[in-house]
């Protein structure tokens, strides 16, 4: 399998070519366009009994769909996108996992495993809901952002506002706290926040969906 990321960081787009017998697994609806003789099929997200908590309490899509490239043909190749503006990153995973926000995943390899495990009231009160995405196993992993990612591994404790949060690893901990003080914490525009415990890697964007909701509505209203 060959990937490039192209048009980044603004409009990051994948490119996957695949070899015969390969398999690429994408987020329902993240295809731009094919190769004509790739074989597409689609699946639920882990089961079905997973797929609907991965659904309806997670907030991602019932369904991925797997690109596989036929035994016996040429190299095909499928572009996927994400729906919002922003960039990609690729993790290699190497029998390791990490947890993903809603909206976050974008593609992986037939490799890694994806389940949905419990995120906590933290996420819950924060609008991420009670389920979180797990990826683990081996193989590439692509993750999408709305605006730049960084990546920062943390030891300690770390505050982030929740809408900035892209993914973290599992042995990192959420809880909700105040920005600051009461008045400083409401009055200064930053309110509840997430707050991060443990050690492990941790994926930030720079932009927030929640943010730029706030911010249209205010002109259209």
């Amino acid at each position: 399998m060959k990937t490039e990321i192209k048009n980044a960081t603004s409009f990051a787009t994948l490119f996957v070519t695949l070899a015969p017998g390969e398999t690429v697994v994408a987020e329902a609806q993240a295809m731009a366009s094919r190769s004509s003789h790739l074989h597409m099929t689609t699946h639920f997200a882990g089961g079905l009994f997973r797929a609907l908590i991965r659904r309806f309490l997670g907030k991602e899509s019932l369904f991925v769909n797997h690109f596989t490239c036929p035994q016996g043909a040429l190299e095909g190749e499928v572009v996927l996108t994400q729906p919002f503006l922003g960039d990609m990153l690729k993790i290699d995973l190497n029998d390791d996992s990490i947890c993903l926000q809603p909206g976050a995943f974008v593609a992986c390899g037939s490799g890694v495993r994806l389940r949905v495990n419990w995120a906590g009231f933290a996420s819950f009160f924060n609008g991420d809901g009670l389920f979180r995405l797990e990826a683990s196993g081996v193989g590439p992993l692509w993750v999408g952002g709305f605006g730049g990612i960084s990546v920062r591994e943390m030891d300690g404790e770390f505050v982030v506002d929740s809408g900035h949060l892209l993914g973290y690893a599992p042995t990192v901990g959420l809880s909700m706290a105040l920005a600051g003080g009461i008045f400083s914490s409401f009055f200064g525009g930053e309110g509840i926040v997430t707050k991060l415990r443990g050690r492990g890697r941790v994926l930030l964007q720079s932009r927030s969906l929640k943010g730029m909701a706030h911010w249209t509505n205010g002109y259209l209203t």
